[in-house]
């Protein structure tokens, strides 16, 4: 999946072949802020805490995919096939089941979702290298002690479009319960 997409069958969106429409190398390709539900939030960070030691991925459905102003509407956990405290890939089967259940609901993968054990909820090298769905968010739940907001104790969770080997950060607003 992306970030680490299934090598064999699966559903894989084609690499853009340039920035997206009205930007330019180096302009952030929006959107620039996004709505997540807390519910969809506290299922991340539930997941991620409950496969810990290794990294946690899933699926984020939406309206339409975000980069194309899509609403996050629904969390698919899924198994991390590599089964890694340092890598992530999504089940070839999961990435199936949840790519037609999202087919199905008129949806689009809205997010790509996984976390990083140790370190910040940035994408790291190999997360870039592997992005292979440049209209979707690139979420990232943090385990880290030294992310963990002091103020609140949650977890730090970050969105991201990556798009052609650029990053971009996308400001999350967490609505509701």
């Amino acid at each position: 999946m992306s970030g680490r997409p299934a090598r064999g069958p699966g559903i894989r969106e084609a690499r853009s072949s340039g920035p997206p429409a009205g930007a330019t190398a180096g302009t952030h390709p929006g959107p620039r802020r996004v709505a997540l539900p807390a519910v969809i939030r506290d299922a991340m960070v539930a997941h991620a805490r409950a496969e810990h030691p290794n990294e946690a991925c899933g699926l984020i459905a939406g309206s339409a995919p975000a980069a194309d102003g899509g609403i996050a509407t629904t969390w698919h956990a899924a198994r991390n096939r590599a089964a890694s405290p340092l890598r992530y890939e999504v089940d070839p089967e999961d990435l199936l089941r949840i790519s037609l259940a999202i087919d199905d609901a008129d949806e689009a993968i809205w997010g790509i979702v996984h976390s990083h054990v140790r370190s910040p909820a940035r994408p790291s090298p190999t997360d870039v290298d592997l992005a292979f769905y440049p209209d979707a968010l690139y979420l990232l739940v943090s385990l880290a002690e030294s992310e963990i907001d002091p103020a609140t104790g949650a977890e730090s969770v970050r969105a991201w479009r990556i798009v052609d080997g650029a990053v971009f950060e996308v400001a999350l607003t967490v609505v509701g319960g």
